[in-house]
Parts: structure tokens; C-alpha cells; sequence
């Protein structure tokens, strides 16, 4: 079998959009089924027609020019049709058994109208609702007109798809109530590489030194620095944090739109001596700095987004065996037992997170069982191997579905 992916971008670029669709397609590979790969022109990284990275091949899909690529909506609709065309020269380059799209939904769109065209049926992923991650971004207004018209094109690409995936019970929740039937509906959850993360490699002395981390605890944050995450939250609770255990010190080790005002109230607070932001680092060098950190925090706020979207971050931690501290948020419970393989503490308290991360230090001797429950969760729980291998049903529906209407088609 071989499976035609259409996403919206890819590695070499990181994210957790791009790492969770390598662990896919490594897996599906190592499976025994072929994969294609094609990148709408939101692919923002070089401008060769087609590369080649860590061995996957991804065909790439040119940036609409001139006035198109300017005008609001319009600029969009340039994304569908684009990648419609490119799909229509992959398709007969390819000859893919099925088309396998994966969020926003401009990219289900296009693999629709190119499916219905090449008689293929198609799975469409659904990884977040970009309408609310818009809405954090500050670029949507949450039940706006641009809001709305994003919802009821995802909802038409759900209704119209063969079958449809996601990542969490959260996100299955909110599609079930627009209407979609349950059993159309299959969770693919995130899951880690546990080679790629593996409880190997010890703490490094120089390091910790030359971050003036040596002889503290330290709590960690890796990752993007958008506002949901709760980073601010964190920073104005340090204070507390420090009244009752001064030999914390915090490492933020990433970038993103929060960054500058991150730093600023850092300064404020008077705390450019307990707080180290590293910037970006390369991705063979993050490893390093996880083992620096005793308790990884995950402030996020609760908010639509949320409450409904299972991040990898903690996963992550869990499988480096490492302590996890998490707001309560939705998507947060689906990885995280408070008092099992994590502790959680009220999502936007900074009074609760205070006494949280006081309570954690104080507890050093739970440490270890935490550290091992987390490690167990994903090694039998959020492996990928285990999580790929529940397409193997999704894409027997899609194209059992797809043999009904065309036998229904011929019989008409």
C-alpha cells in the first residue's frame, strides 16, 4: 500500500507538527507501506521543487505570486488551489492507493477535490483547530467571521472525508458534537521515539556550570513561547517560589512571539539572576539541557485550545525520565495523573503553582516514583509503533468506503 501525505509543512523545519509526522512516517515505513509526501506552499524553507531529508522525500508546492499572495481570503483559496495542482502531478507521478491529509483544513480541501478526481479515497487528520490556536495568536477573534468560516470548512472536510483522525479524546469530543459520526472518527495519539529518548546520558557538570545552574534545582520549560503555554504565569510565581525555596533557578530553553515580553518582566522582577534563557539551541543538543532540569513545568492556560489538545512536550519529559509539573488544563489529563506519574496544579493559580513546585521539592522522595510511573505510561501507552498502528484500521475503511460509492457509482 502506498499512502500519499499532504501536510503543511515539514522537517527540516521543527516543530511538533513536523516531529510528529516523521514518527509517522518512519513507522509506516517500518511497517512495510510506502509513503509519498507533499508540502502546501505555507512550506516556508528553501525553493527547490523537491527534497530530501533524514531520507523522506517531499515534493513541494510553489508560493502563489503577486496580488493573491496578498488579499486576505483570497491568498487562502491560492493555498487550496495550488496544492491542488501540485497533488494532481504527484498523484500520477506516485499512483497512491490513498490520500492522507493532515491539518489545516485548506489542506484536506485540496486533497478532497484532488481525490475526487483520481477516484482515491481520503483520510483527513485533524491535529488542532487552527481557528483557536489564531484566536491565542492574536489574528482571529474567537467566534469572528474568520473564526466561524475556518470551523465550517473543517466540519465540511470531516463530513466529506472517507474517514477522519486526530490526536485526543478532546478533539474527538468537539468533532463528534458537530455532527460526525463516532465511528468515523479514530485517535491517533501523540506519542515519542523512545531510541530518540532514552533514559541514557548523565548530567553535564560543564554545562550546568556555564548556566550558573550547579548545586540548584532547576525547573525547566522546552519549547515554543506562545502565550497559552503560560510562561508568564510561571515567571510571576517565581518570587513565591523562591520565598520558600531559594535555590531554584528557572531555564527556559526556546523562542517564540513571547519571548521580549518574557525577558522584560524578568527584569522587572528583579530575577535576570534566577532565570536563563538559552534562545534556540540545535535539536541534537536539547537532550543536554533536559538533563539539567529536575522538574519540567507545563503552565498552560486553559482556554479552548488547551483544554482540548494533548501536547507531546510532557511525553517527552516522561520518556527522559524526568519529573512533570502541569496545569490542569483538559489536554493535560489525558497524559498525566495527578499524584501517579506527575503532579498537576490549577491552570492560571500562580498560588497553586507556587505550593506545587514547593510541595515537589519538599516530597524528594516520591521523585523516583514519579519518574519511573511516567516512563511505564509511555513505554505501554504512547509509543508510536503502538499509535501507528491503529491507521491499519482507518485506512482499511477509507478505502473499503471508497470501493462502496465507486461500485455504487457503477451500478448507477
Amino acid at each position: 500500500m502506498k499512502i500519499l501525505h499532504v501536510l503543511d509543512h515539514s522537517i527540516p523545519l521543527h516543530s511538533g507538527y513536523t516531529f510528529r509526522t516523521r514518527a509517522i512516517l518512519e513507522q509506516q515505513r517500518a511497517l512495510g507501506w510506502e509513503t509519498a509526501h507533499v508540502t502546501s506552499s505555507k512550506h516556508r524553507a528553501g525553493e527547490a521543487d523537491e527534497e530530501t531529508v533524514d531520507g523522506l522525500h517531499f515534493y513541494r508546492t510553489p508560493s502563489a505570486g503577486g496580488l493573491l499572495a496578498r488579499l486576505p481570503v483570497v491568498n487562502q483559496w491560492a493555498v487550496v488551489t495550488g496544492l491542488e495542482e501540485r497533488l494532481d502531478e504527484v498523484i500520477r507521478r506516485e499512483r497512491p492507493d490513498l490520500l492522507h491529509a493532515h491539518s489545516p483544513s485548506l489542506n484536506g480541501l485540496a486533497a478532497l477535490r484532488a481525490g475526487k478526481r483520481h477516484g482515491l479515497p481520503v483520510v483527513y487528520e485533524c491535529r488542532a483547530f487552527w481557528e483557536d490556536a489564531a484566536v491565542d495568536h492574536g489574528t482571529s477573534r474567537e467566534g469572528g467571521l474568520r473564526y466561524r468560516l475556518t470551523r465550517a470548512l473543517e466540519t465540511h472536510v470531516f463530513r466529506e472525508a472517507d474517514a477522519v483522525t486526530t490526536i485526543c479524546e478532546g478533539l474527538k469530543r468537539d468533532i463528534v458534537a458537530r455532527g460526525i459520526p463516532e465511528e468515523k472518527i479514530t485517535v491517533i495519539p501523540n506519542a515519542v521515539d523512545l531510541e530518540r529518548f532514552s533514559l541514557e546520558g548523565g548530567h553535564d557538570p560543564e554545562l550546568a556550570a556555564s548556566l550558573g545552574l550547579e548545586g540548584k534545582v532547576v525547573l525547566g520549560f522546552l519549547g515554543s513561547f506562545y502565550a497559552y503555554e503560560g510562561l508568564m504565569l510561571l515567571v510571576e510565581a517565581l518570587p513565591g517560589i523562591l520565598e520558600r525555596v531559594p535555590e531554584v533557578r528557572l531555564l527556559l530553553v526556546g523562542g517564540g512571539p513571547q519571548e521580549r515580553a518574557l525577558k522584560e518582566r524578568v527584569a522587572q522582577l528583579g530575577l535576570s539572576d534566577k532565570v536563563v534563557f538559552t534562545g534556540r539551541v540545535p535539536h541534537e543538543s536539547v537532550a543536554g539541557y533536559y538533563r539539567l532540569v529536575d522538574i519540567l513545568v507545563y503552565p498552560r492556560l486553559s482556554m479552548r485550545l488547551t483544554d482540548l489538545v494533548t501536547p507531546l512536550k510532557p511525553l517527552e519529559a516522561m520518556a527522559q525520565g524526568k519529573l512533570v509539573l502541569a496545569s490542569d488544563v483538559g489536554g493535560h489529563l489525558e497524559l498525566i495523573k495527578d499524584g501517579i506519574n506527575g503532579r498537576l496544579f490549577r491552570a492560571g493559580d500562580r498560588a497553586s503553582l507556587e505550593e506545587a513546585v514547593a510541595g515537589l521539592v519538599r516530597d524528594r522522595e516520591q521523585w523516583q516514583k514519579f519518574r519511573d510511573s511516567g516512563r511505564r505510561f509511555v513505554e505501554e501507552e504512547r509509543n508510536w509503533p503502538r499509535s501507528v498502528g491503529r491507521y491499519r484500521r482507518v485506512y482499511a475503511r477509507a478505502l473499503s468506503e471508497r470501493s462502496t460509492v465507486l461500485a455504487s457509482a457503477g451500478e448507477g
